[in-house]
């Protein structure tokens, strides 16, 4: 039976396009934290530690306390733990996005504090929509296993990009833009 409360599905044929790094690849988040000058949005776990690591609480943090499907490394968990940010749950199941990630989604970016977005299930597809819907001038950055991070700089075209993929997920997108944009 299917999840009511899934929205898009990603489908297999569309999977290549999701791999594809949407900006440059840093292994230094010190490095990376150089180019950043707006809102900064950490989509994964380690992603996240490393900036927090670093003394750099994102302004919008997505974890699922996962990395490469494996649970998390006690000291990524640690530097999450540790965090300031205030928390928010939302649920959100492998391969797609649902209604309960996109009102986190929403409401963190919104947020006039620092967020975590605790999420029961799978951040991954998460990029995309945060891509979307970020302001112009914050960076996006999230992990390429094996790579590193990529950080994707908002300005007109990360935002059609990211607007474009979602377009060709399957599911109903009128429903989701309702949610991310209000």
């Amino acid at each position: 039976m299917a999840d009511p409360e899934v929205l898009l599905r990603l489908p297999d044929s569309l999977r290549g396009a999701f791999k594809e790094p949407m900006g440059p690849i840093e292994t230094d988040a010190a490095v990376l934290l150089e180019g950043v000058s707006g809102p900064l949005i950490a989509v994964g776990d380690v992603v996240s530690s490393h900036f927090e690591r670093i003394g750099r609480t994102p302004d919008v943090a997505v974890v699922d306390g996962l990395t490469e499907r494996e649970t998390v490394d006690p000291e990524v968990a640690a530097a999450l733990e540790g965090s300031d940010a205030r928390r928010i749950a939302a649920t959100n199941p492998a391969g797609a996005l649902s209604e309960s990630i996109c009102r986190a989604l929403r409401e963190a970016i919104e947020s006039d504090e620092p967020v975590a977005i605790d999420v029961a299930g799978e951040e991954d597809l998460v990029t995309v929509p945060a891509i979307a819907l970020a302001p112009d001038g914050a960076s996006v950055v999230y992990g390429q296993p094996g790579e590193g991070m990529v950080h994707v700089r908002i300005d007109g075209e990360t935002r059609n990009r990211a607007r474009d993929l979602v377009g060709r997920m399957d599911g109903d997108h009128e429903r989701l833009w309702e949610l991310l944009e209000g």
